[in-house]
């Protein structure tokens, strides 16, 4: 008998996702798919299970060859199916997307009449197992519809009754030797609610109960009516109950900002990266964030790998095959140091001190050279990532987006690899912090971050 606890235990959506492997192009014109694994918690849990953490996915599917295939990706994945049972009467769902780099994935979820994620019962959770684990991971999504609200709640009372510390001490420095939490994904996906009112009671209860609130903006807003990123951290961790001990609020292109109860404040800059398929990236950020948690490192520090486990991400096709093992990360934060370094200097900036200025011609018996004129700037495209359209530095062959290039070659668990081609057009460099999950009108339409 098993035990050794789970690092980290998830709990609420899966089912296939149907990616298109022809970019820029609606659905009524693409030809071919990538079949791939999906779902937040469940990607959250393959991120983590990439970076050497034991993790386990608590969720339904159908009786059919969609399940099946679900169940060997969580095993090739290193997930424990075990608490992933089977639904009868409901189909496995799925999801498909369109690709219009860099910042507009539509989503059209089918999950009719009703998904088996959202028939998880509370007699059937191992809540034993949930208390013992030393981070557990729940979505506001899991909260849309019965059982599954009654479920969640009772999971993440369970937690707060067994008294998860939050251990591991402040955030002024490592905490050597990591940190338990009870984490709650706000999770907002409009097609799943009335609006978002009726929402905002099942949040509040599921806060009280939540060491770690994590969500974007428009998240936050529904849980906490605030959308400034200070205020709404502010908010979570005023919650009823006083559970919140860390709020991460998401901000786009304008990084991540995390405020913990004990006035510790970190914020990370977006790392660039050619966005490809900005879907799944908030998940392998929520993977990363629980990493760092569990290694006890200090804010800034979790939140610069989170950030880079998104980029990588948004900068390949698939969301769970495409998460990012430890030394994919290591070497996109180097690639994005020098980047950095790089522009610096570009810019002179700090170099006056230790330059001496240039003679105005040191090799008077050679004609001056041209004067090289700075690239045009075409401003910046609306949308949830900063997206730089100046095309004389589309070219950027730095090495952070060497590294952050089409991981599209790589093979999924199952062998079957998603070819290079001509179908994928090179994509524009962009500063993507994993965030968004923003709504379109259309039934059970949304472009996000799944």
């Amino acid at each position: 008998m098993e035990t050794e606890p789970y690092d980290l235990i998830t709990m609420g959506r899966l089912g296939v996702d149907l990616y298109p492997l022809q970019t820029g192009v609606g659905l009524d014109r693409v030809e071919s798919f990538g079949k791939f694994l999906g779902g937040s918690p469940a990607n959250v849990a393959v991120a983590a299970a990439r970076l050497g953490r034991r993790t386990a996915l608590v969720s339904r599917t159908g009786a059919d060859p969609f399940g099946t295939f679900l169940h060997r990706e969580l095993k090739a994945f290193g997930v424990d199916d075990r608490w992933v049972t089977e639904a009868a009467a409901h189909p496995t769902p799925v999801t498909f997307c369109e690709v219009f780099p860099p910042d507009d994935f539509p989503l059209y979820f089918y999950r009719l009449p009703k998904a088996p994620d959202l028939e998880i019962h509370p007699h059937e959770l191992d809540l034993d197992a949930i208390r013992a684990a030393r981070v557990f991971w729940a979505t506001g999504t899991g909260l849309c519809a019965e059982p599954s609200r009654t479920a969640t709640l009772e999971a993440l009372r369970a937690r707060s009754e067994h008294g998860d510390g939050y251990g591991g001490g402040g955030y002024g420095g490592e905490g050597g030797a990591g940190r338990e939490a009870t984490v709650f994904d706000l999770d907002w996906r409009p097609m799943f609610w009335t609006d978002p009112a009726e929402a905002r009671p099942y949040y509040a209860e599921a806060l009280r109960h939540a060491t770690v609130a994590v969500g974007n903006l428009d998240e936050c807003e529904v849980a906490t009516g605030e959308r400034d990123p200070e205020a709404a951290a502010r908010a979570l961790l005023a919650s009823d109950g006083g559970a919140v001990r860390l709020a991460v609020v998401k901000q786009g292109p304008k990084g991540v900002l995390a405020l913990a109860a004990d006035g510790t404040r970190a914020e990370a800059p977006p790392l660039p990266v050619e966005v490809v398929n900005g879907l799944g990236a908030g998940d392998a950020f929520g993977g990363a964030l629980v990493h760092g948690l569990l290694a006890g490192w200090d804010l800034e520090r979790t939140l610069r790998h989170a950030n880079a486990a998104g980029a990588i991400v948004a900068g390949r096709l698939a969301c769970s095959s495409a998460m990012p093992d430890p030394a994919e990360i290591a070497e996109a934060l180097a690639g994005a140091r020098e980047r950095s370094v790089r522009e610096r200097l570009r810019k002179g900036v700090g170099m006056s001190a230790m330059s001496p200025s240039p003679s105005p011609h040191p090799h008077p018996g050679r004609p001056a050279p041209a004067p090289v004129p700075p690239p045009p700037r075409r401003g910046r495209r609306p949308g949830p990532y900063a997206v730089d359209v100046d095309p004389a530095r589309a070219g950027w062959t730095y090495s952070a987006l060497r590294v952050l290039t089409l991981g599209l070659g790589r093979p999924t668990p199952s062998g079957a690899g998603i070819p290079n081609g001509p179908c994928f057009p090179s994509p524009v460099p962009v500063a993507c912090a994993s965030t968004a999950r923003s709504s379109n009108s259309g039934a059970a339409r949304a472009c996000s971050t799944e």
